[in-house]
């Protein structure tokens, strides 16, 4: 259990962002998570993440200690890009699920982090320890694993700020034209299957930018920029403009070729947590990706 009380020294700053700049270790999203359970109150009393304080305000925070970790260290390989005292960059492959879910309780990049990192399981969340953001189990390519508590805060922010550079490679059939363009559709759940994701009316505000790289047979090999980070939204937006990732039995097509989505997340930049130096991290294509481009042409 840790404590802490602040006293706001300007009028109107929002309690949570207010609790964020004060305790670095938390994200704005579990600021609001603590303020729902009251764990943040207002001189004294219970209040809204949205309250804009006055000055003079005094805001105790109570942190609850993290439930035990149900997640249990795997000895998984790790194909580590980059590492220092906050982070870790990994090349996650295809087929490997990020987090446990219903369906697979175990053997995930979760469960291989925690046999690398034993003591992340203390200092993170307990389910989704180190997690700032997620690949599909079947999408290969870079991801981000944070160390402790501030940096996740930290990198959590630069995604919501959309200041994370992310590019991926995609295979779709077709040849798409004009070469570059952007594709902005709201997406939100399937309103006939809710286990998919669907351009909807009232959907998320989605964006995404994309590239031809080449023209392969008769496929296109796109470079992709999400610029935000909707459930599936490349694969949803782009089967919805008629030309869907090759290999992906959810919203694209099959392909002889491919046992799993050719998608692949091939780049990532962000600032360092610890300096505020920018970098960013190249993963070519894997080789069943790569194999697949050989055959098609």
């Amino acid at each position: 259990m840790k404590e802490y009380s602040f006293i706001a020294d300007a009028s109107g700053v929002r309690l949570d962002k207010f609790v964020g700049e004060k305790c670095p270790e938390l994200s704005r999203t579990h600021a609001q998570k603590l303020v729902a359970g009251g764990f943040i109150t207002v001189n004294g009393r219970p209040a809204k993440s949205s309250l804009k304080l006055n000055a003079g305000d005094r805001v105790d925070i109570t942190i609850p200690p993290e439930p035990p970790s149900r997640l249990t260290p795997e000895h998984i390989p790790l194909d580590i890009v980059y590492e220092d005292d906050d982070l870790l960059v990994v090349d996650k492959p295809a087929g490997l699920a990020v987090h446990p879910a219903p369906g697979h309780p175990g053997h995930t990049l979760v469960n291989a982090i925690l046999s690398y990192l034993p003591g992340l399981a203390e200092n993170g969340d307990s389910l989704r320890p180190g997690i700032v953001h997620r690949l599909d189990k079947d999408t290969s390519g870079l991801l981000l694993v944070a160390k402790n508590r501030v940096t996740q805060a930290n990198l959590s922010e630069q995604f919501k700020s959309r200041s994370v550079a992310k590019s991926y490679l995609v295979l779709v059939r077709g040849k798409l034209t004009p070469e570059s363009g952007i594709i902005e559709a709201a997406i939100g759940r399937d309103p006939r299957n809710r286990q998919r994701m669907a351009v909807v009316s009232r959907g998320r505000e989605a964006r995404t930018e994309y590239r031809v790289v080449r023209y392969v047979g008769d496929c296109s090999l796109l470079e992709i920029k999400p610029a935000t980070g909707r459930t599936h939204q490349i694969r949803v937006h782009l089967a919805a403009i008629g030309f869907p990732v090759l290999g992906d039995t959810t919203y694209g097509v099959k392909s002889p070729h491919l046992s799993r989505q050719f998608l692949h997340a091939s780049k990532l930049g962000f600032q360092l947590p610890s300096t505020g130096r920018y970098v960013e991290f190249e993963s070519p294509l894997p080789p069943d990706l790569a194999r697949a481009l050989r055959d098609i042409a």
